[in-house]
């Protein structure tokens, strides 16, 4: 059995058995990997992937097994290497991060920058997706840190920790009714909101899920005429008077957005918090204990240490109990 037997199986059942996009991505032959592959099931006496001629249609329920255990292998090898990396050159590497399109637009320029600055030699590679994509991503190690608000419970296999809590803002364009109505009769209701075209996130993005329930709570059905992933879609929209957007508040940049009007929308809907987690078992490198702070200051290196010492979701989530976030 051989390491890069196991990086084929593991490989090929993560691009969709497609032995020949394997093959390029590993800058390898097609011919090459099928017979490894072949090779490895001859030695352990099982087939790991069904087939139907030539092609594989699917992973047997032993090669479930095996190549979820040739992705543990995998994983430790990488951390070897990191180890060995850490030891000789603690200021160069590689960080790889996945979040959505808010995040990666709205909170994380300033800390990246001055992570630059910090750390010019290690690079720097970002992913967006959904919270299940990039709870995926992170769970088969295929990036180092995940930074999402929605879907945590897809994230239970790894350590996440809370960073910084946010809430709403309504935007609206110049010369908006709804301006004038604040302006006489005080902050916004939801029932002013329910009464107007709404443009907002996709269900599953951005803190949506507390939008619905602070509806719903109160017996009101918005009416949500267009959603997206990416707040500029939603901004734009509401220019083009589609309806009125709720958005994160940090997500209203006062240069570019000047044309809009954000009236607050904080007392409306519960705030939402965003977290950073990783793998567990993942080996932190120096300058990835100092993307952490920089991202959350409170997340020092002790107290990442105290959550990844933590056996179970319950006790982390009470290692945190009582501290104040930071807001924005």
């Amino acid at each position: 059995m051989k390491l890069q037997q196991l990086r084929y199986i593991w490989e090929v059942a993560h691009h969709d058995l497609n032995v020949s996009a394997t093959a390029q991505v590993l800058f390898t032959s097609q011919p090459g990997i099928s017979k490894q592959i072949r090779l490895l099931e001859d030695e352990l006496g099982v087939e790991i992937f069904a087939r139907s001629g030539k092609h594989l249609t699917h992973v047997t329920q032993v090669g479930e097994t095996i190549i979820a255990m040739a992705g543990q292998v995998l994983r430790q090898v990488e951390t070897i290497k990191q180890i060995a990396q850490e030891s000789s050159d603690e200021q160069q590497g590689d960080l790889t991060i996945a979040t959505t399109h808010t995040q990666a637009r709205y909170a994380l320029p300033a800390v990246i920058t001055e992570f630059r600055s910090r750390f010019p030699r290690v690079a720097l590679h970002m992913s967006q997706g959904s919270p299940t994509q990039i709870a995926e991503l992170a769970a088969t190690g295929a990036v180092d840190f995940a930074i999402a608000t929605e879907g945590l419970e897809h994230f239970a296999d790894l350590v996440m920790m809370p960073c910084y809590s946010w809430n709403r803002c309504v935007v609206v364009p110049r010369e908006h009714p709804l301006i004038e109505r604040v302006a006489r009769h005080g902050p916004l209701t939801l029932e002013d909101i329910a009464r107007e075209p709404i443009v907002t996130y996709v269900f599953g993005f951005t803190g949506r899920s507390r939008l619905d329930e602070a509806f719903l709570s109160q017996g009101l059905e918005p009416d949500v005429v267009l959603t997206a992933t990416d707040t500029d879609v939603i901004k734009t929209y509401v220019r083009l008077g589609f309806g009125i957007g709720i958005i994160a508040r940090m997500a209203l940049d006062t240069e570019r957005d000047q044309d809009l009007v954000a009236l607050d929308a904080s007392h409306l809907f519960a705030p939402s918090t965003t977290h950073i987690g990783f793998r567990k078992g993942t080996f932190l490198r120096r300058y990835m204990y100092d993307f952490i702070e920089r991202f959350a200051p409170h997340l020092t290196r002790e107290q990442v240490d105290a959550a990844v010492a933590c056996r179970t979701r319950a006790e982390r989530e009470a290692l945190f109990l009582g501290l104040r976030l930071p807001d924005r």
